[in-house]
């Protein structure tokens, strides 16, 4: 019982603390807010019915989940800055951090796979108006 308390008790911790960086994704250029709004909800959905069903219906956050869920597709700004922030952090570690050749590889192979599915993604209008997304 305990264990599982924590447990709960961890996932809100973390899904409140991706809605708090969404959030500043919001306003902040380099940080991405649909990653981390995906993470809060699939922290909240194992853990508080109550705060899973305010994030998807909330008026600033819901599209963006919406958005990722029945269409497969977010902004063309999420994009560039989830690429540009995925492949600066493994060039640095790659390069700064890791010596290990093995390392470096793997680095390299999960860049490309999150590349691969990020740019497989649908590209949203400027608008964000999902009903000019082409099926």
């Amino acid at each position: 019982m305990v264990r599982q308390t924590l447990r709960k008790g961890l996932l809100i911790s973390a899904g409140i603390l991706s809605v708090g960086l969404a959030t500043a994704g919001i306003f902040l250029p380099l940080l991405p807010t649909t990653p981390f709004l995906l993470l809060a909800a699939a922290c909240f959905v194992r853990s508080s019915d109550k705060l899973y069903k305010w994030l998807i219906n909330h008026k600033w956050f819901g599209h963006y989940i919406k958005n990722y869920r029945e269409h497969k597709a977010i902004t063309r700004r999420a994009k560039v800055v989830i690429l540009l922030m995925l492949w600066g952090t493994l060039g640095y570690t790659g390069i700064g951090v890791i010596t290990s050749l093995t390392v470096r590889i793997l680095l390299l192979l999960v860049g490309v796979g999150v590349t691969v599915h990020i740019l497989s993604l649908k590209t949203l209008p400027p608008k964000n108006t999902i009903r000019d997304i082409k099926k």
